[in-house]
């Protein structure tokens, strides 16, 4: 009896695994193909169908790169499927319930095309800007899908981050000696350098908030669209080229339609 209802459990299971849709959340760099992995890389010649969001003409160059990605690395028959991207509210004084209505409607999306698109049993994709892990969403979204009753498992491969790419660029350690270092957002940021901080990174500053922190004594050094042919970049003391960069980057965002920047601000003197 025993054997024959551990026999019954484990073709039990073996039906769950095959009912499962499997997801392959790529980290794909920060713009530059070659950021790609060979894991990432792998991962991709699994995937049946590659979902591709979309955010719009403004952003369509982000679609034509992944894209580009697919067609260069992806050696096998597959498909894509376009994600419309709702738009998020303007945050206000509710920023995480903004942000939760938000990925509910982009979960809700997916989950639909998940159940349409993507057969019991095979590999979707999601391609994500850098690293999956760090200040993006789909890890969240996904969770969410899961959340519903879908049967769905997925892998998460790392990818290159525009954090490392900036210092890549700029030829610089992220850390003085032994010393931590900081990552947050403008919407941090804009209460101040952080106390008691050294060397801080600051991503999502669609504010540019560094304009209005106290400048003195501490360097910058920042990028935006890194590892794309519109790479742009600029380092210096705070004081001198917050006015610039603020100049280049309005320029830059009307040129393109969007922008994406991060940056370092360090101190001049390590923080007592």
């Amino acid at each position: 009896m025993p054997s024959r209802q551990l026999a019954c459990y484990g073709a039990s299971g073996m039906d769950r695994e095959a009912r499962m849709r499997r997801l392959l959340i790529i980290g794909i760099g920060a713009g530059d193909p070659d950021h790609m992995t060979v894991q990432s890389i792998k991962a991709l010649n699994r995937a049946d169908v590659v979902f591709l969001p979309d955010k719009g003409e403004e952003k369509a160059a982000l679609r034509h790169l992944r894209e580009q990605i697919c067609a260069r690395f992806i050696e096998k028959p597959y498909r894509t499927v376009t994600v419309g991207t709702p738009q998020r509210a303007a945050a206000g004084s509710d920023y995480s319930g903004v942000v939760d209505d938000w990925h509910a409607r982009i979960a809700a999306n997916y989950e639909r095309l998940f159940r349409e698109e993507l057969a019991e049993g095979q590999y979707g994709a999601l391609l994500v800007w850098g690293d999956p892990a760090l200040y993006d969403s789909t890890l969240r979204i996904v969770e969410r899908i899961r959340d519903t009753g879908l049967a769905l498992d997925w892998e998460v491969i790392p990818g290159i981050s525009s954090v490392q790419v900036l210092a890549a660029r700029h030829k610089i350690a992220l850390n003085r000696i032994g010393e931590p270092v900081m990552i947050t957002t403008g919407r941090k940021l804009a209460a101040g350098f952080p106390a008691g901080q050294d060397s801080v990174v600051v991503m999502l500053d669609g504010e540019q908030a560094f304009a209005r922190i106290a400048p003195e004594d501490i360097d910058i050094y920042w990028g935006a669209y890194l590892g794309t042919p519109d790479e742009i970049l600029i380092a210096g003391r705070l004081v001198d080229v917050a006015g610039q960069i603020m100049r280049v980057r309005a320029s830059a965002r009307e040129t393109h339609g969007w922008i994406m920047d991060i940056y370092l601000l360090r101190r001049s003197k390590p923080a007592p």
